[in-house]
């Protein structure tokens, strides 16, 4: 049985080279000193484990074991193998070797023409380290053999014959099995003898080896190789079904191109099927250059076969090809990533947008992380603010500043879930769902897609629920297999940078809004305002209208003017409206030859835009006792709100009117009988009306507590509020005045009517840190604590009771 390669056993059966001659004592030893009894001369090996029982070619090339090898044969001995620990050392000691090898017999050693050294070795026993010895050219140790034990019984035997039934199954799988070798295992008698041999041609690791040659109990040794082996039999089992399969494909496409060419053939001989044929063929080739992963390229390829097999008149063929179309004009491709400069999308962003700082450095961490974790999941944020703040251009500007597309899809009274996941195929005129088809028009998996108007998504009904069908595409965890029910295979929306917009928070499913990283963008203030007219609207409008900065001026006086005396709103979107309608009265004159420049001042705003359409009406809506100033929140920012408290004859009653929610009747109920702590007539004679004007509003919430509660001592103790301040705030029965939310939209509503003073709750003083600074600037505020404080600051001090001067 030849195991060994064709010119090794050239020479070791003397083909080419001259056997060594057995070296005289003193000349190739290079020492007289025998070696004591019970020691071996040892040669490392670098990558090979020699089993007992077992014939092995060595070569040796260093001089320590060229030495070792001439001594025993010279002296017609045993020597050791040991196993490096490492096996790029070349001066090994004690240290790098394992102290378990194999004693040997050298049957035949050779020296070929190139001087290397090669060695026909039979392995005989296990031996044991005891102690390395000194004074020879190569390695020396006192060894102890190790007897194989004569184990026997059923549970030796039943692994012995697994074993050698594995071991035929490995040499029938094996492509290249040298012959014979099946008859030499199903010979072997011993379990000991087959368990190293079967080591010794296993295809694993010189340590697993190592392992097995230092198993001294035959039964731990059986099962060592029994488990090597079974993995390796998995391996080659699973490799020939490998290449198994691969033939049987190979066989199918020949038989596929044979067929095809008939079929071609016979078409071209009926005249039929020519630009038929050539659509098919750019349809397949836009198929496999798609860049589908494997399951929809399979896919695809099936549906292209049942497309071949149809006839042009099969009503399913237009159908099926409008799917394919589809399917290979998604960007299916890994796309390269362009590099990220966060200093440029910095500057991007501050050119598109003026404030909006937090916004801003979210857009701007997300960048950094990207640039230092490019495989990093997209954030899906949701601007949420009042219309006109800018929350649409700002995804456009996010888009540009990231280097990415950038799609819109408006969500606005959908109530389709197949407008979100797409419809089945089965229906006529199906179609993808809105996000494919904003990521086909995009061309692009890693574009900016925004959803619009999140927050009016419509009510589900028997059509489903579009919200429920929008969960699976912002949960980062789901997207990556995003499956629209028209495609009906997954595609990959992990990249995709979602955005979406609302109004408001409220009418969003909490499971959607939990997915949804929320940012807020309250409204501006008047300089902020002033400020972007002057820097993007006046622009935007002088390019609308078709005029030349030259030919028409607004100085900050006129858009200061507009703000305040025009528009009363978050944004800005009146704003611009306005601007527009003063530079078409500009226009106008220049188009009739009136003037060549028209410079636009404060006091030409009246005959253009009409009167102001805004006052503060603070002085004389306060003026008298019984009314007190508010702030409340809504959907379009925060506003002004008057609370008008009056008494009239009665039976103790409490009259609410203008249209006021539960809460806040609830709220007018518990000021009222904390305001009867300050007189001492029950009002059980009159009725106390409280009116919230705007009746048409329906108003609702807990904040006005602190203001009716005001107007009610107002009007009790005959003292008006000040005109000057405005106050929010929860109360309790207690006179605790309890933290509200949309602190930074009331505090712009207030500066935006003219107000100087603002009341917060005590707990709320954390929350002027998302006020803009000048605004907190212009504003003084007073913190409250109890209800006392409200009076204290709004009222001033009141008449001591009765029952206070008697005590």
């Amino acid at each position: 049985m030849n195991l060994w390669p064709s010119k090794l056993q050239k020479v070791l059966s003397g083909g080419e080279g001259t056997p060594a001659e057995a070296p005289k004592p003193g000349r190739a030893s290079g020492s007289a000193k025998p070696l004591p009894e019970g020691a071996l001369a040892l040669i490392p090996m670098r990558n090979t484990v020699l089993f007992p029982g077992v014939i092995s070619p060595v070569t040796v090339g260093r001089e320590g074991s060229v030495a070792a090898a001439q001594e025993a044969v010279r002296s017609e001995r045993q020597v050791g193998f040991l196993l490096q620990r490492d096996p790029a050392k070349d001066k090994v000691g004690p240290d790098d070797l394992y102290w378990v090898g194999t004693a040997g017999e050298i049957a035949r050693y050779v020296t070929a023409p190139d001087g290397s050294h090669h060695l026909v070795v039979q392995g005989q026993s296990r031996f044991r380290v005891l102690e390395f010895l000194e004074g020879w050219p190569f390695l020396v140790a006192r060894v102890a053999m190790v007897e194989e034990a004569a184990e026997g019984g059923a549970e030796i035997e039943a692994r012995f014959l697994q074993l050698k039934q594995q071991a035929v199954q490995a040499i029938e799988l094996l492509p290249n099995a040298p012959e014979g070798l099946e008859a030499v295992v199903r010979g072997i008698g011993q379990a000991g003898t087959l368990a190293d041999m079967v080591a010794n041609f296993l295809d694993a690791k010189p340590e697993e080896k190592q392992g097995l040659l230092e198993a001294f109990g035959l039964r731990p040794r059986l099962d060592k190789v029994l488990a090597l082996l079974g993995n390796r039999l998995e391996v080659l089992k699973i490799s020939k079904v490998i290449g198994d399969q691969t033939r049987k494909a190979f066989d199918e496409r020949q038989r596929e191109h044979v067929l095809r060419e008939q079929m071609r053939q016979i078409q071209k001989e009926l005249g039929e099927g020519g630009e038929s044929a050539a659509e098919l063929e750019e349809l397949k080739k836009a198929v496999e250059e798609a860049g589908m992963p494997e399951d929809t390229l399979k896919h695809a390829r099936k549906e292209l076969r049942r497309l071949e097999r149809m006839g042009e008149g099969s009503a399913e063929t237009s159908m099926l090809r409008t799917y394919l179309e589809w399917l290979t004009e998604l960007p299916w491709k890994t796309e390269p990533g362009k590099p990220i400069d966060v200093a440029e999308a910095r500057r991007v962003l501050n050119e598109d947008h003026f404030g909006l700082e937090k916004v801003k450095r979210r857009i701007l961490e997300y960048l950094a992380v990207r640039k230092l974790n490019p495989e990093g999941k997209s954030p899906i944020l949701c601007f949420v603010g009042p219309p006109g703040v800018g929350k649409t251009s700002l995804g456009q500007s996010i888009a540009r500043a990231t280097g990415r597309r950038f799609q819109r899809v408006a969500l606005g009274g959908l109530h389709d879930e197949a407008e979100v996941r797409g419809h089945r195929r089965t229906y006529i005129g199906a179609l993808p769902g809105n996000v494919i088809q904003a990521i086909r028009r995009a061309g692009s998996r890693s574009c900016v897609l925004m959803l619009d108007e999140i927050d009016k998504l419509g009510m589900g009904g028997f059509h489903g629920d579009p919200s429920s069908a929008l969960l699976e595409v912002l949960d980062p965890e789901q997207n990556a297999r995003f499956r629209d029910n028209y495609l009906g295979v997954d595609f990959d929306l992990s990249k995709v940078m979602f955005i979406a917009t609302a109004n408001v928070l409220d009418t969003i499913p909490g499971p959607l809004r939990d997915r949804m990283e929320i940012i807020q963008l309250p409204g501006y203030t008047e300089e902020e305002k002033i400020e972007i007219a002057r820097r993007y609207l006046v622009k935007r409008q002088l390019e609308a209208n078709g005029l030349k900065p030259e030919q028409a001026a607004l100085t900050d006086a006129v858009l200061g003017a507009i703000v305040r005396d025009y528009t009363r709103e978050a944004g800005v979107r009146n704003l611009e409206r306005e601007i527009g309608a003063v530079l078409r009265h500009v226009a106008m004159k220049i188009a009739e030859g009136k003037a060549e420049s028209v410079a636009v001042d404060a006091p030409d705003l009246q005959p253009i835009l009409g009167a102001r359409r805004f006052e503060s009406e603070l002085a004389q809506m306060t003026s008298v006792p019984g009314v007190a100033t508010g702030l409340a929140w809504t959907p379009v920012g925060g506003d002004i709100l008057f609370i008008e408290a009056t008494r009239v004859p009665g039976r103790g009653k409490l009259i609410l009117t203008g249209q006021l929610g539960e809460v806040m009747k609830e709220s007018a109920q518990a000021a009222l009988t904390l305001a009867k702590k300050l007189v001492d007539d029950p009002l059980e004679k009159v009725d106390i009306h409280v009116h919230v004007p705007a009746g048409a509003t329906p108003k609702d919430g807990p904040s006005a507590g602190v203001a009716m509660y005001l107007a009610l001592v107002s009007l009790l103790t005959g003292k008006p509020v000040r005109s000057d301040v405005a106050m929010t705030g929860e109360i309790s029965l207690r006179g605790l005045v309890l933290p509200i939310g949309g602190v930074k939209e009331k505090t712009l509503a207030a500066l935006r009517a003219g107000i100087k003073t603002v009341m917060l709750p005590r707990r709320n003083e954390k929350d002027l840190e998302d006020v803009p600074a000048e605004a907190r600037a212009r504003l003084a505020f007073v913190f409250l604590d109890k209800v006392e404080d409200a009076v204290a600051c709004a009222i001033g001090e009141l008449p001591r009771r009765p029952q206070e001067e008697a005590a």
